[in-house]
Order: structure tokens, then sequence, then C-alpha cells
């Protein structure tokens, strides 16, 4: 099993920036099957969706919502993941979840950590 904790959340005016992170724990058998680590988002009232994902070779994906605006990006040997978000919107109001995908298709969530974009 693989643990995944967020950080880094908190309150933003619009246009402002923040940098989430992501520290992935267990097993060294885990942790090297994990081959996709990805950002999650909830807004109230609304269904969780992709904001990005990045594999373990280094090729991202991003939600239209966010491309150009957030970077995400991974520290394979610290086993960290990070999204640096500019030029934030009140749409990006959500509670952020961190995501680790391992080879047998396993996966693991953390407990989220909230921004709040205040326009």
């Amino acid at each position: 099993q693989v643990q995944v904790v967020e950080s880094g959340g908190g309150l933003v005016q619009a246009g402002g920036s923040l940098r989430l992170s992501c520290a992935a724990s267990g097993s060294i058998f885990s942790i090297a099957r994990i081959n996709v680590m990805g950002w999650y988002r909830q807004a109230p009232g609304k269904q969780c969706e992709l904001v990005a994902t990045v594999t373990r070779a280094g090729a991202t994906n991003y939600a239209d919502s966010v491309k150009g605006r957030f970077t995400i990006s991974r520290d394979t040997a610290k086993n960290t993941l990070f999204l640096h978000m500019n030029s934030l919107r009140s749409e990006d109001t959500a509670v952020y979840y961190c995501n680790a995908r391992r080879t047998d298709s396993r996966q693991d969530w953390g407990p989220g950590t909230q921004v709040t974009v205040s326009s």
C-alpha cells in the first residue's frame, strides 16, 4: 500500500499562485510500482475531475481548464509530486486530491487539501 498526503493548500486572491505538494510513502516495493501520479479536484456540488497527471517517464497531461496556468512535476527520488498553480481563478476553488496509480492498477488517494481563490 502507498500512503499519499497533500499539503500547500490555502486561501489566495484571484491572479495569485500556490504550490501543492504530495508526499508518497510506503514499502519500497509499492513505491517502485507507481507509474502515474496526478492531481484531481472536487468543487462543491460538482464531480471530481482530473487536473493533471505525470507518468514515471515524465509525460504530462492537463485538463483544458488549467493548461498554461498549472504545471505538474514529480521528484521521483523523493517520491514527491507538485502542482504549481498560477493565475488562479475563483473557479479553481476546490479540494485537491493527490492520486498514485501503480502498475497493477491499484490506486491510492490522499485526504485532500483545500484551495480557495477569492475574487
